[in-house]
Order: structure tokens, then sequence, then C-alpha cells
């Protein structure tokens, strides 16, 4: 009787550690920044994913030093940003992750010469699997992400996003698709309290 217990629990577990979305390696949002992507997750009522690790010399604390931008939309959707300028013309580490509750569809942004919309994210050349995550490589963005390359996916019928600023000290786009691919295996689920 008692081996099936411990075969049931095991089964248990292994299915919300594997499930789409979740994270692989049971990590969880760091102490420092959980609360920050807690209360995120209570405003937007839906999940958001917390980064466990950043580029240097970013962390994801909301609230703190790094933080550039905390906009929610009346939608729900989210843009949080993490910026550090460089000194003495080193260059900028500028991270933004987004998300949207309830919709899949790439969002409109204004069109670069000023006329009627384009999407946000455009140019898709890969796709990149981490931590239960098929996510698209998009080249082309706009607004608070253009000179990005971004990274989308789905979970849940809403479509997420995170991008990182290709300028130096990250001047390849190798450099910031390797630190896009960090980040995407990093990435802990954060549930909203009921």
């Amino acid at each position: 009787m008692r081996p099936s217990l411990v075969a049931v629990a095991a089964a248990a577990v292994v299915a919300v550690l594997f499930a789409p979305g979740a994270s692989a390696t049971g990590r969880q949002c760091p102490h420092q920044w959980a609360e920050g992507w807690q209360v995120l997750a209570d405003k937007v009522q839906a999940p958001v994913y917390c980064p466990t690790w950043m580029p240097n010399p970013l962390d994801a604390k909301i609230g703190g030093q790094y933080q550039d931008i905390y906009s929610i939309g009346k939608d729900r959707s989210y843009l949080v940003s993490f910026l550090e300028h460089g000194d003495l013309g080193s260059g900028d580490v500028h991270v933004n992750f987004r998300g949207y509750p309830g919709r899949s569809s790439v969002p409109k942004c204004p069109a670069p010469v000023g006329h009627g919309t384009t999407p946000c994210f455009s140019n898709p050349v890969a796709h990149l699997n981490a931590n239960g995550i098929r996510a698209t490589v998009y080249q082309v963005n706009q607004g608070a992400d253009q000179w990005h390359i971004l990274l989308a996916w789905h979970y849940r019928g809403t479509l997420y996003a995170v991008s990182e600023h290709v300028i130096p000290p990250y001047r390849f786009s190798t450099q910031v698709r390797h630190n896009l691919s960090l980040l995407l295996k990093s990435l802990v689920l954060v549930r909203p309290h009921s």
C-alpha cells in the first residue's frame, strides 16, 4: 500500500514540474524579486513569468534600481522594463517583459512612418525551446521593443514576450540571442492569488 502512495505522489510532482510553461527544475522566483512579480500577477489576474537570471548588471526587482517602465493597461496587458545606462559610453543593458492576458494575437503598434498600424513584433526568424516553452524569435519590433530581439510565446491563451536591446556591451545579435536563451531557461511562472 505504501509504495503505491509514493508512486502516486511522485507522479503528481512530475506532472506539476513538467507542465507546459512551468519550471522544469522546480526553481522559484528569487526571494528579493518575488514580491514584485506576485503583486504584478495579482494586479493583472493572470500568471506572469519571473526570471531567475538577468544579464549583467541587471536584476529583476520590480521597484528596484534597474526598473525603467512599469505599465499596466486597461486590458491588463503589461510592460515591465529593466535598464542600466552604461558609464563612459559602455552602452545600455535593457530587457522588457510583456504579457497580454487573454490575448494570443500579436498586438498592433503605430507604423514607423506615422500612417496606420503595423505588428509590434515581426520578422520571425527562428524558434527557441526551453523550460517547456516554444518561443518565436522576432528581429523587427516596434515601440519599447524597437532595436530589440524579442521572444514571444503562448501559455493558456495569453501571449508573453521578453526582449533585449541590441546595443553595446551586447553588440552582436548572437550575444543577445544567447542572453534571451538563458532568460527563457530561467523563467518561472508566478500565479495570481485567488
